[in-house]
């Protein structure tokens, strides 16, 4: 009896599968599929050109050619236009588009529509002669035509497209053409045809949770229509399982039908797993009469009030930044390269959120964010107010919601910017979102979240009305020139990472918009101090907070550790992933050495070892320990670099392990070879040792020139103690064997605090010591004192003129601010000289001039021959490196940095740098003006040897 069943249940799986292949192979894939025939280029780098007239600016009043996508300005067209130009007195000029096509005979039957990805502004669309349907308003929204009965099938077609870069419709205007930004015209996404057969699914919106289950509507007119089949796939295309359906229902246009998945695994930015959904529309008798895909991943969003965004189940924060599509030489075009270009480095700084900034970005972005793992707040266009008006609005949401409502990296809408949101149009994303994702407005109190721009660090105080609010800033810390970004991020992911309500945050913002002026010899303009805002430079050149950044937003957070003698190799971590084990993530730890000033750069590894991760949970604290080698305290150095599960570097963390003292003593050359003499001369001291006469004031005894071999080493007018006005109380030259030595005391002054009952006084001290060799040591004693303002250390004058670059044993290879002190790594680094400032002029990074941490030695390289190598043998000093040039724009004196007297400068506390809208000391105890070194006995101490 069994085996009758079996066989029954056989018999008709085989029948089944029979038949089913059997109406397949009645029709020709393609008939059944879609097809898409682009009538331009898919991006910037394959064009295809059109006929173009461009009725006023360059190159106007003539029909010429333009590729197509592009913006009409960047192909030499119109004129250049930021968003904060005078509206009124702009030409608003319009570009007319022509482009004979032909089509296939066998299109006849089908449904052909034409597609536009994005055209600015309004777009008349005509086939061969006709309108194809009403103009279309609003810059960054996908739209279509039908266009069968326009066509004429196996002949030449024309299409012809008339685009006014400002828009009939002034909140339009007011929303994209007046907006903080570049403004240009021109078809700039792809223009494409697609061929459906007659019976066929519009459109397909898809809710796919991390448990498996899936609903989706299908949208069709079909009345040949009876059922439908789902599948699930690889992306390899390999069926994975059919997908029974539960439920099904419909209504006018649409079917609404729900299954569930087994075995899948859930999307996440950590492990961004995909699926193809496979969906064949069935006539009666089972024949396909439309088959379609869509990529999706498995994952649940919440937003949940009072308590936080949650993803699968985890209550997550963004680490995110704000991005404008846009690249130097073709403004809003794009491609699918670069959307990659620019997640890949978004991933490798550890981010995993972007918000797309301020308008739908194009589609391959969002693949290429699904694919690769960030999460996204997708937004509509608008700029502060007046805002859209409801009529167009509505259009806009539709386009946008419709057009990116399968994306599973999309887990936000943002109904505009900064005030410019209509709220009569919060409640529609709804009637298009079958996700039903939240709606916020940015930069404001709304509904369940509180997303405020560019907060003071007092924020975190977070005791307002509105501290029941899910709070994560959609701006913040504002990248203007050198500002901003890592600068203060430190501060205030402390505080982000550890406050129940914060979500995390989108910096501003991911790149400077510098274009390229077409129309003043290829010129990169910034638009003065308004698009100059990035993390990476126009072309994607990484500054400094690209590697502060990846630092602090590791998903590994590895507490500060110092290596001194009694090291046990114990450090504290914790997971800061939120999906992702710790045990996942491999370590290696490498005890290495370095060369010094005459050696290479290279870095040698005495020891490797792979370091044992504990298996720590998402979000969790523990502990892990490196294995000490035999000869550990040989090594000038500890690398620690964790590597993700999908193989790229989270992060090198390094260690110095010897002190500067230490590792310098083995280069100083301090033989006595040589003769030495010394004799005062007309006011000054001179030292003449193997050959370098050094000489020196005899009142002050500062440096006032170094000679070798009759040529002048322009190092002088040092060292000059800052902020000093101690008197000389003596000076005397000591001449010893092998040595002179050049020793001047200050009178004492009082030392201790202003509200002591006891009165402490010391001497400052200056100390010269000429060797026999030649070499030149500088010990310097200052008082100590618990707060400081300005500077303590020292200071002297090289001509920058003079000066082609530097090798150096330090932190590197970027320089730092005291609130970006993260994101360099210890080892030597050497920079050519550059005048860089950064997002203004120059791109090339790192900058040369500013300031450098935990410096040991440095080599100067002079222009002719007039270099020299100084070695820093205390501890916790920074290098001053020339002086940074000032951005031109800059009118509140936020992002400028006031350098000390001097040129080159050895200093044991730095200044911070502040935002487009903060100083330093509104960003957290990083930011302060005021240094706490607290009280110490032991005066500070600069102990210098120069080699000329």
């Amino acid at each position: 009896m069994k085996m009758n069943i079996s066989s029954s249940v056989l018999l008709f799986t085989l029948l089944c599968m029979f038949g089913a292949n059997a109406m397949q192979s009645n029709t020709e894939p393609n008939e059944v599929e879609t097809e898409k025939m682009y009538l331009s280029g898919t991006g910037k780098d394959d064009m295809v050109d059109w006929e173009f007239f461009c009725s006023d600016g360059m190159n106007s009043g003539k029909w010429t050619t333009i590729g197509v996508p592009s913006c009409w300005e960047l192909q030499g067209f119109g004129y250049y236009n930021y968003g904060k130009d005078d509206f009124k007195v702009r030409k608003n000029e319009y570009g007319r588009y022509k482009y004979q096509f032909d089509l296939p005979k066998k299109w006849r039957n089908k449904e052909i529509k034409i597609v536009f990805e994005g055209v600015m502004t309004d777009a008349e669309v005509k086939i061969n002669g006709k309108l194809a349907g009403e103009v279309h308003q609003g810059a960054f929204y996908e739209f279509k035509y039908s266009i069968s009965h326009l066509l004429k099938y196996g002949e030449k077609n024309m299409l012809e497209v008339k685009v006014n870069k400002a828009s009939s419709n002034s909140s339009i205007n007011h929303a994209e053409r007046e907006a903080d930004f570049w403004i240009f015209g021109g078809i700039f996404r792809p223009v494409y045809l697609q061929a459906f057969p007659k019976e066929n699914i519009e459109r397909v919106a898809i809710n796919a949770k991390a448990d498996g289950s899936l609903e989706a509507d299908i949208f069709t007119t079909s009345k040949k229509a009876q059922s439908l089949r789902l599948s699930l796939s690889d992306l390899d295309h390999n069926k994975l399982q059919e997908l029974p359906l539960t439920d099904i229902s419909k209504e006018q246009g649409k079917w609404h039908v729900s299954t569930k998945a087994h075995d899948i695994k859930s999307w996440n930015p950590e492990s961004p797993q995909l699926y193809f959904l496979n969906i064949e529309l069935l006539n009666k008798k089972g024949e396909i009469l439309h088959k379609t895909l869509e990529r999706i991943g498995f994952r649940t969003v919440e937003v949940l009030e009072g308590d936080g965004i949650y993803v699968n189940g985890q209550r997550i924060k963004f680490k995110g930044v704000n991005r404008h599509s846009f690249y130097p030489s073709s403004g809003r075009t794009t491609s699918k390269e670069l959307s990659i270009e620019h997640v890949k480095m978004m991933k490798d700084m550890n981010m995993n959120a972007v918000r797309m900034s301020h308008y739908p970005p194009d589609t391959h972005f969002l693949d290429v964010a699904d694919s690769l793992g960030l999460f996204v707040i997708d937004e509509v266009c608008t700029w502060h107010s007046p805002h859209l008006d409801t009529k167009v609005g509505r259009k806009i949401v539709k386009e946008t919601v419709v057009r990116d409502v399968n994306h599973p990296s999309i887990l936000l809408w943002a109904n505009g910017n900064e005030t410019g949101w209509n709220t009569a149009l919060d409640d529609d994303y709804a009637k298009w979102d079958i996700q039903q994702r939240e709606v916020i407005h940015p930069w404001n109190i709304f509904r369940k979240t509180n997303t405020m721009h560019y907060p003071s660090y007092h924020v975190f105080a977070y005791d307002t009305y509105a501290k029941d609010k899910i709070y994560f800033p959609t701006e913040f810390l504002h990248g203007l020139y050198d500002g901003g970004h890592g600068a203060g991020l430190d501060d205030y992911w402390k505080q982000m990472w550890n406050m129940p309500l914060a979500a995390g945050g989108f910096l501003w913002d991911f790149a400077d918009e510098a274009v390229v002026r077409t129309d003043k010899k290829g010129i990169l303009d910034t638009d003065g101090n308004h698009a100059a805002d990035g993390i990476v430079g126009p072309y994607g050149e990484k500054e400094a907070s690209y590697f502060s950044i990846k630092e602090i937003w590791s998903p590994i957070y590895i507490e500060d550790r110092y290596i001194k003698p009694d090291f046990n190799g114990v450090f504290r971590i914790e997971n800061r992933y939120h999906f992702t084990h710790l045990n996942e993530i491999k370590m290696i730890a490498k005890w290495v050495r370095f060369d010094g000033p005459k050696g290479t750069d290279k870095v040698k590894t005495i020891s490797e070892t792979t370091v044992a991760l504990p298996n720590l949970a998402p979000v969790t604290k523990g502990e892990f320990k490196v294995d000490l080698p035999n000869n550990w305290q040989t090594a000038d150095a500890l690398y620690l670099t964790a590597t993700a599960p999908n193989g790229s570097e989270i992060f090198t963390w390094s260690y110095p392990i010897k002190i500067p003292k230490k590792i310098n003593e083995t280069y100083i050359d301090l033989s006595e070879e040589g003769e030495i003499s010394t004799h005062t001369e007309a006011g000054r001291i001179k030292v003449v040792a193997n050959g370098i006469q050094y000489s020196f004031s005899e009142k002050t005894t500062l440096l006032e020139e170094v000679k070798k071999a009759g040529k002048i080493i322009p190092f002088n007018n040092g060292p000059i103690i800052f902020d000093h006005k101690d008197k000389i109380e003596s000076v005397k030259i000591n001449k010893l064997k092998g040595k002179v030595e050049i020793l001047t005391v200050f009178e004492a002054s009082d030392k201790s605090p202003s509200w002591a009952s006891h009165k402490e006084y010391s001497s400052d001290v200056i100390k010269w010591t000429v060797h026999s060799n030649g070499l030149l040591d500088l010990h310097v004693e200052i008082k100590g004192k618990k707060i400081v303002k300005g500077f303590k250390g020292i200071t002297f004058s090289f001509p920058e003129s003079e000066v082609s670059g530097m090798k150096w044993l330090g932190d590197g290879p970027y320089r730092v601010w005291r609130n970006r002190m993260k994101g360099t790594k210890f080892q030597v680094w050497e920079n050519d000289y550059n005048n860089t400032v950064t997002g203004e002029s120059g791109f090339v990074y790192p900058e040369f001039k500013g300031f450098f941490s935990s410096l040991y030695w440095v080599k100067v390289k002079g222009k002719n021959n007039n270099g020299f190598t100084v070695y820093c043998n205390s501890e916790n000093t920074f290098l001053r490196m020339l002086t940074p040039q000032h951005p031109k724009e800059d009118p509140n004196h936020r992002v400028s940095v006031d350098f000390p007297e001097g040129d080159i400068s050895f200093v044991k506390n730095i200044p911070a740098i502040g935002t487009k809208f903060q100083t330093g000391d509104k960003m957290g105890p990083q930011g302060n003006s005021e240094n706490y070194f607290g009280n110490d006995d032991e005066p500070i101490t600069i102990h210098l040897s120069f080699e000329f």
